[in-house]
Order: C-alpha cells, then structure tokens, then sequence
C-alpha cells in the first residue's frame, strides 16, 4: 500500500500524529534545524556577500543532523508523497525550506496547523500551499546577521582577557538594559520624605494632597494595563510627599487645629475589560510571577502541552482567537457561568507587527475535565495548562464592574484626599484575579463635615528602581521590540551560560564581566546596544517577511553602510580600551577588600565576583598597579598570579632535594610562591604525575624555625 510522509519539528509530536493520520502516513521528525552555516570562508561566516548577491554555504548542524537527513532520503525514497509540516512561524518556514534543499523535492507540500487535534491536522493536510518564501527570506538573513554580528563583533570582547565569549544582535541589547539599571542602582541617592494622613472618626483615612491656594495637579487620566508580571499591581495609598519633618509636623498641626469638611465626592461605576489570552511573552510573563517559571522552563513545559494537543502552538505574538474555540467558549460559560456570558464576542487587539494568521495560547477542548488532566500531567505541565485555561476564559467574560470611589476633604488650607474601590461584578476576574482588595469608603455628601479622630505622619524614604525579574526583563524586551516570541527564553539563557548575568532573589543582576563587556561596547559599537536601533533590525526582518524588501539587499547594504566602517572603528577602540575598561568597570563599583595585601603597593586586594572560578571570585588591585590578579590555588592553598606562556616552567624554577616523598620516596623540590603579598616557600614531590593523585594532596612541608614540618608528616628528619 503506498505510504506519505509527514515531516514535522519535534520527536515528540510523532506519536500523537500517528495516531491521528493512521497507517497509512510515516510521520518522522527533523528535531529542530538540521542545517547550519558551515565554518568556511571569510572570517569562518559561512557566506559571502557580492554585488547585493548572498551565497550561503549550509552544512548539518552536527553528526545526529546527518544520520537524520540519512534517514529522512531514505524514507523519501520509499513514499508517494512527501509533506513538510515543521511549525507555523519563520523559523518553521525556514527548516521547511532546508528540508526541501536537503531531500531533493521539486514541488513541496507545506501544511500548517496551530493545534494538534484531529481536525486541525487532517484540514491542514486537506489544504496543502507553497512555501512562503519571503518567510524564508527573513530566517536567512536572521542567520546571516545575527553570524556576522557574532563572529565580526565577539572578537572584539577577546582582547579583553576577561573571560567574554560573544557579542549578539539581541543579547547585547539586552545585556545593556540590565547593566543600565544596575548603574541607576549604584548611583541612587536615596531621599527622606514623610507621609503626612488624617484618620476620621467617620471611618476612613485620607492623605496629605497639597495646599488649596497652589495650583491643584490636573487629574490624570487612568487607563486600565494588566500586567501580567505581577499577581496584584495595586500599590498602598500614600501622600503627596513632604521633604522635612518640620514641614510635615507643620501639617499634623494645622489639621488639629482646623474643622475638616467634604469638599467634593465623586462615586463612580467603572468597566474593567477582560485581558487578552496569552501570547508568548505574556504566558512566560504570568508563568514567572504566578508559577515561578523561567522563561526557559515555560516554554519547555507548553512544548510539551503543545505535543501532546493540549494547547495551540505556544510561539505567537498574535492574540487572536478562532471563531470555533470562542463559540466553544461561550457554551462553556452557558452552562458553567451564564452571568459571565458577554452580549458579543470579545475580540482583543493585537500588535501591529503580530503575524495575524496565527492564533494566541489557547486549550484546544475548553470542556476537558480537570480532574481527568490532573491525574495524566505531571504537576508542572498541569499548572501550566490550568494558567492557560483561565487565562483563555477570562478573555472572553464580561468585563469586572468596580465602584470608585475618590473623596477631597480641607482643613484650614490643606487638602486631603481618600480612594476607595469595591468590585460589584467579579466578570472575567472569577478566572484572571488582578484587582486588589476592596477598600471601602463611607457614604458621604459634599459639605458634609467631619470629625477628625488622628494626625500624625510616617518617616519615609526613596527607593532605587529594582533589579528586573526574569518576566519583566521579557516584558521590557517585548516592549522595546528587542527580539521576537521565540528569541526571548533563549536570549536570557544565552546571558546566564556566557556569565554575563545571575539571579540574585529571583531578580537579575549582572555579573563584573557583563558590566566590563557593556561598558567596551558603549565605546566600540553603541549603536548595537540601542533598543531602538535593534527593533529597527527587527522591523526590517518583518518587512523581509511580508514581501516588502529583498533580504538580501537589507543584508549588503546593512553590512556595507553600517556594520563594516562601525567594525573598523570599534578595532580601534578595542586597541585603546582593552585594558582601561577593565579598570574603568572595578573603579565604578565598590568591592569587599580581602586580607591578603598587593605585592606592589601593599594595599588590601579586592574581592572581584566571578562565576568562573572555583571560589567565586577574585582577588585585583583597585589602588592603581596594573596586572595584580591573584587566583587561589586549592592544592596550594594559597593566592597566586595567573602563570603566562612567558612564565618558565616549574621544574626549571624549582630546586630539587635531597629529602625523598614519603609517598613515593621521589626527591621533594623547593617550591616558591606568593600567599598574602609575600613570597613563602614550601616543598612538595617533584613529580608533577604524582601531585595530581589523592595520596600525595597532603604531601606539604613548610618552613618553620625549627626545619621543615607537615600537618600530615610532622617534621622533617635530616
């Protein structure tokens, strides 16, 4: 019987499709990309570029890739038909692409589905289409640009001698709005302030608001923002800040001394409409705050959800909805939550730059039981699933009502002034709770005088901005249109493994080389760090992708107009910088001082962070002399400079013995070395094999008045 091919991305969605397309389909995985830009050429890019013409030299991504690509021909070769069904984005549109180079096809078969439930997949089959090659377009110059940025720029960062590894289109920028808001930390100032407030007998508390004879702030305009790296955004009331307790003891008093009255009391009914379902960044974003997920892990757990046709397909920046899964929505609500059943559909708005035939996160059954779910998931996959269900239905409720309420009372010359809020209709918030606690106000009329029951103030102080957490820095990206849906995870992972930044609290913190690496680029090539000149790139692959600019002129003309002079003039900043900067990053910052003192100047050595090394830091001279860098030595256990190719081998600076080993009775050698700003001696077995065993790590004699001694050993006898 003949068979068909389906490729797809991923080994674990194989089964699942099986199982809906039958047997008469073989349903094989690519697992991901399976080519890459080979290591060949001018400055190992993979591709040259001439005339506006890029030539892309791809190869497999590694040995697995190859023995797939193996396999995939052979299977090729046995079927009819050959169908590519890898993910429904750019980047599943450019592997579709490499599977047609690698397999030989002439006309593909190019299916795409959001969710992977029967009808979805057998539709999708039903209705095959070309490959969409300006999508295609837009992955290779994605690769092309983010290679030339890595392998022209990272370079760079070399010459440091600091342990930087890259430079990235999109990690970079990232990198620099992390370390910008480090520096705004480390130069904050903070500022006393008190809040001064008024209790009523009537049963409420109002605060300080400004005096009646200035000029009264214009009401500002609240709009509703949900939030969605937070659980509750509402922040606790305070005054108008006054900057002296002598002036806000001055406040306390007046309001004492004079009778307070009503001056204006406004109750209203307001609409809170319901969120938007998820999109990537808004799912890693809830994730991280209500599960705490890393980014990383959220998408690793809605893979997985996807896989196993749970959920549409989890990397999309669109939120809208189909018809069928809202009117499937609304049955629920009928006949779960009739009061919750909106007059018309809801229909959310996406960003401009969303790719609109996708769909946003959704379950693909609203009506499968949980309790069925909760038993077959693992508890990680099955919160993820219950977050993305809420979340979806709630989107479609009616909106919350709240009763607002804002009172302005005066005494004497002061204004006060009192905001209440309770929720009358819970509405989509029964799924999506994001409104904070009622606060209750009492019934007043305008007029109406009250009887005032305290005074007093509270001794307050400024705050630096805080570090970002994992789903504000996403939300921070997506805002500032630094990468897309699915560059998001792996940027933040990418600064983690290269050491540039760590989680401390659950907050990001760059470590001493990011702020070093930042610093050099702010000098060598600023542009790449500019949020708007990376969206800019962005929105260049997005023209790319809708047919609006040929890739490869962007490309060319990128690289020629900018990228090239702004590389030969950042080699000559390197040059200047490579040593300064480094200083320049320790000067800015303060460090904890070690005991152990400078060979040089004698001052007390710095303790310098790194996730490098064994001991988690360093120790560097902060008082001026160059090239003081002591690293512990464990066997030695001691501080030592880093050895040089300069620095002569050991056994021609050692002075060998007459005392033998009392391990392996080899002659022991006179070892010099410097520990705490002065130079000691010790001695040790002269084979450099043997210290590296167990049996010899005690083998250490130190000079004392009395001859050689060892902890292990005891004295040496002559």
């Amino acid at each position: 019987m003949p068979k068909r091919l389906l490729v797809v991305e991923s080994p674990g969605k194989v089964k699942k499709l099986s199982e809906i397309l039958g047997t008469e389909w073989i349903v094989r995985a690519s697992c991901g990309h399976i080519r890459e830009l080979s290591d060949q050429g001018e400055d190992a890019l993979g591709f040259s570029m001439d005339d506006g013409k890029v030539r892309c030299n791809y190869v497999p991504r590694d040995e697995r890739s190859k023995e797939t690509i193996q396999q995939l021909k052979t299977v090729a070769k046995q079927v009819t038909e050959v169908v590519l069904a890898t993910d429904p984005d750019r980047e599943g549109e450019t592997i579709a692409w490499h599977l047609q180079e690698v397999l030989g096809l002439r006309e593909v078969k190019r299916v795409v589905y959001t969710e992977i439930t029967a009808s979805a997949v057998r539709s999708a089959i039903a209705h095959p289409r070309k490959l969409d090659l300006n999508l295609v377009g837009a992955g290779l110059c994605r690769d092309c640009l983010d290679k030339l940025v890595g392998y022209k720029g990272s370079p760079l960062v070399w010459a440091l001698n600091n342990g930087a590894k890259s430079v990235g289109r999109v990690q970079s920028a990232t990198l620099h709005l992390i370390c910008q808001r480090e520096r705004e930390i480390q130069t904050f100032v903070p500022q006393d302030y008190w809040s001064v407030w008024v209790d009523y007998a009537e049963g409420f508390r109002a605060f300080y608001h400004g005096m009646a004879n200035a000029t009264q702030e214009a009401a500002k305009q609240e709009t509703e923002v949900h939030d969605d790296t937070t659980i509750n955004n509402q922040t606790a009331p305070e005054s108008t800040r006054v900057l002296s307790e002598a002036e806000a003891t001055r406040l306390v008093e007046e309001a004492k001394r004079h009778p307070h009255q009503v001056v204006q009391y406004e109750g209203k009914v307001s609409n809170r409409q319901p969120p938007p379902p998820f999109i990537t960044s808004t799912l890693q974003q809830a994730a991280g705050s209500r599960l705490r997920f890393p980014p990383e892990k959220t998408m690793q757990v809605a893979q997985k959800l996807y896989e196993a046709g749970l959920i549409t397909y989890m990397r999309t920046d669109s939120v809208m909805l189909s018809p069928e899964f809202c009117e499937s929505a609304r049955k629920w609500l009928e006949a779960n939550d009739p009061q919750n059943v909106p007059q018309r559909t809801t229909r959310h708005r996406s960003h401009k730059t969303a790719q609109e035939a996708h769909e946003a996160i959704r379950p693909t059954d609203v009506f499968r039981p949980s309790a069925q779910l909760r038993v077959e998931l693992p508890n990680d996959e099955f919160n993820l699933y219950v977050l993305i269900w809420k979340r979806a239905i709630a989107s479609q409720c009616r909106p919350a009502q709240l009763r607002k309420t804002k009172v302005i009372t005066q005494s004497g010359e002061i204004i006060w002034q009192a905001r209440g809020q309770v929720v009358e209709f819970l509405g989509y918030a029964r799924y999506w709770p994001n409104l904070g606690k009622d606060t209750m106000l009492p019934a007043l009329q305008q007029g109406q005088m009250l009887t005032l029951a305290d005074a007093g103030h509270e001794k307050k102080q400024t705050q630096p901005p805080p570090r970002y957490s994992e789903p504000k820095l996403v939300q921070l990206m997506e805002r500032k249109g630094i990468g897309r849906p699915s560059t998001y995870s792996p940027t933040i992972a990418t600064l983690k493994k290269r050491g540039y930044i760590q989680l401390t609290k659950e907050s990001i913190q760059p470590t001493t080389l990011g702020l070093e690496v930042d610093v050099f680029l702010q000098k060598a090539l600023p542009d790449l760090l500019e949020a708007e000149f990376t969206a800019k790139m962005e929105d260049a692959l997005d023209a790319i992708a809708s047919g609006k600019q040929p890739w490869q002129q962007y490309l060319t003309s990128w690289n020629q107009n900018y990228f090239a002079p702004a590389l030969a003039k950042a080699k000559t900043v390197a040059v200047n910088s490579s040593n300064g900067v480094k200083t320049a990053a320790v000067a800015d910052r303060k460090f904890e001082t070690s005991r152990t003192r400078c060979p040089q100047c004698n001052n007390f050595l710095a303790k310098i962070p790194s996730t490098k090394v064994k001991k988690k830091y360093f120790l560097k001279c902060h008082s001026g002399c160059e090239n003081i860098v002591l690293f512990w030595n464990e066997f030695h256990k001691a501080w030592e400079a880093p050895r040089t190719k300069d620095t002569k081998d050991e056994k021609s600076t050692a002075k060998i013995t007459s005392y033998p080993c009392p391990v392996c009775k080899k002659f022991l050698e006179e070892y010099s070395y410097t520990k705490d700003g002065q130079r000691k001696t010790m001695l040790r077995c002269s084979n450099p094999q043997s210290r590296q065993d167990k049996k010899h790590k005690d083998v250490a004699y130190f000079h004392t008045q009395k001859g050689w001694w060892s902890p292990k050993f005891g004295e040496m006898k002559s």
